[in-house]
């Protein structure tokens, strides 16, 4: 039997030989039958999609716009693409999966199948075990989820070079995919010519049958071979992917979380990044990784959180411990049986009467009490000693710049001026102000936290300073009890002649100083010129104990 003739589908009857010779003929309505499947496919194709993360035309907003902002993802794109196809999906899919508050991957069936391999990848980022630990940095966080595409850039580039295979499988699929549909536009282009010739009775002559049982046929074999390379596409395993996958991903959460600690270490809050542009939070970031205090960051961030918990303890006239029992109208003393009288109606007007004199019976005690009201001045010894490390390898200016940018904070909560003086021998001086009226700067509290003068040690040039600065601010708005704050690891002389003016000055302005001797006890010691100079003087050794300058942030 002719295999041409519609005996394949079952519909003999309805064929007859074309009078006309040149095939055989058939109705229309059995080779519209027959090609139906094929008339479904054919025309517009269904859209598939080349992202793998699902995302809305505001998430590829945040993309696009984050993407013109950064140079760094744009050079990333462009040594991607130049070894491998697609590659500005798949860093688009990377950044949306850290982007986005809940990622969703597409269907494999939904994408173009050469965006398959890009389906592997971004599946295996997000099951990764360190996924949702990077999640909770990135989230929302345009810039965040930039610096995880870019930690994960080395893992990626491994990644594609390993996806080869399937990438090559997977352009043979969507070969494959693209010869059935136009199998499939063939088939109703010869179903419409079929159409044109038929006669009234709806036969179709045979040229025209044969036309579209041919285009039939071959669209048959076309859909065959589509469904084969995809099922293999589908099937095709890519080793080493998952491994490196979960190595990027550590890799971006560590970088993440290194970042966050920076920012936070140095009162960066997440709204004020969030509001940053892109390319000022790059520098920023940038600049505290490379920075002298950067390996640091941890121990500002203790000190910072320290002096913020003393600031909880410490008020004015706080009350301490308890040492007996006065008289006066402080509600909040009053002991129990003074209150015992407001229960008696007969009472409650002698109890009026006393608290009216100001002569309840109340709890005594002593407390810590913070006196300075003028500026908080820091003085920070950068000499060549300061570069000496202690315990767990935190050296001495890494202590006291930590301790003075926690007394910058101070400050700052206590609406004062702060004053930061860099200083090291008599010609070596820098002087930072952070008046309390305007913003603490954050270029600004970097340049006086890294800067280091090198050289020997003078104390009378910074005291000089600072005692200058006080009776400036003492004459401008008549404010009085500064605070002086001296941090030094060194032991010098000073002058007769200048330690009496000092002491003027001091009982003339009111001003208190706290000295620090930072890993040198003997500078602390009895006898000591810090010690003849100070109010308050305390020696640090342990450089890991952020606690041994407490009492500093509850009297200052």
């Amino acid at each position: 039997m002719d295999e041409d003739t519609d005996t394949e589908t079952g519909t003999a009857g309805d064929a007859d030989p074309d009078p006309h010779g040149g095939g055989t003929a058939s109705r229309l309505d059995v080779l519209a039958d027959r090609a139906g499947t094929w008339l479904a496919r054919s025309g517009a194709a269904p859209a598939r999609h080349t992202g793998a993360v699902a995302a809305d035309r505001f998430d590829r907003m945040a993309w696009r716009d984050t993407y013109e902002q950064s140079p760094a993802l744009r050079e990333l794109a462009d040594d991607l693409g130049e070894h491998h196809a697609h590659t500005a999906d798949l860093l688009t899919d990377a950044f949306l999966a850290a982007y986005k508050t809940a990622p969703r991957l597409r269907e494999p069936a939904e994408l173009e199948p050469s965006r398959l391999v890009n389906h592997r990848l971004v599946a295996a980022l997000l099951e990764s075990p360190d996924f949702a630990e990077l999640h909770r940095e990135t989230a929302g966080d345009p810039y965040a989820a930039a610096m995880a595409v870019l930690a994960q850039g080395t893992a990626l580039r491994r990644m594609l070079e390993d996806s080869r295979p399937a990438r090559d499988r997977d352009e043979r699929a969507e070969r494959a995919r693209r010869e059935a549909e136009d199998a499939a536009d063939a088939v109703a282009e010869a179903l419409g010519q079929a159409a044109d010739e038929a006669g009234e009775d709806g036969t179709v002559p045979g040229p025209a049958a044969d036309a579209v049982r041919r285009a039939v046929r071959e669209a048959d074999a076309a859909g065959r071979r589509a469904a084969s390379d995809a099922a293999r596409s589908l099937a095709v395993a890519v080793p080493g992917v998952r491994a490196a996958a979960r190595g990027a991903v550590a890799k971006s959460a560590a970088a993440a979380r290194e970042e966050t600690a920076l920012m936070r270490a140095w009162g960066v809050g997440s709204g004020e990044l969030e509001r940053m542009p892109f390319d000022e939070r790059a520098r920023l970031a940038e600049r505290l990784r490379t920075g002298r205090l950067a390996e640091w960051a941890e121990l500002i961030g203790r000190f910072r959180q320290m002096a913020e918990g003393e600031r909880a303890r410490k008020v004015e006239n706080a009350t301490g411990e308890l040492i007996g029992v006065t008289l006066g109208d402080d509600l909040s003393r009053v002991i129990p049986s003074e209150l015992a009288n407001l229960g008696l109606p007969e009472l409650r007007a002698v109890f009026a009467a006393r608290y009216a004199a100001g002569e309840l019976m109340l709890y005594d005690s002593q407390g810590e009490q913070a006196t300075g009201r003028g500026a908080v001045i820091a003085c920070v010894d950068t000499s060549h000693s300061m570069y000496e490390a202690g315990p767990g390898g935190i050296t001495r200016e890494a202590w006291a710049k930590a301790c003075a940018l926690a007394l910058l904070d101070q400050a700052r909560h206590a609406g004062r001026d702060f004053v930061g003086i860099v200083f090291s021998a008599a010609d070596r001086l820098r002087v930072f102000r952070f008046p309390a009226d305007r913003p603490a700067g954050l270029a600004r509290t970097l340049d006086f936290a890294e800067t280091f003068l090198g050289g020997g040690t003078s104390y009378e040039r910074p005291l000089s300073a600072a005692g200058e600065l006080l009776e400036a601010e003492f004459d401008d708005a008549a404010r009085t009890r500064g605070d002086i704050v001296m941090l030094t690891d060194d032991d010098c002389g000073v002058t007769e002649a200048w330690m009496r003016s000092w002491n003027e000055a001091k009982r003339r302005l009111g001003f208190r100083v706290f000295g620090v001797g930072v890993g040198s006890p003997r500078v602390a010691a009895a006898g000591s010129v810090l010690e003849a100079l100070c109010d308050n003087l305390r020696s640090v050794e342990d450089f890991t104990d952020v606690h041994a300058a407490a009492d500093l942030f509850r009297v200052i």
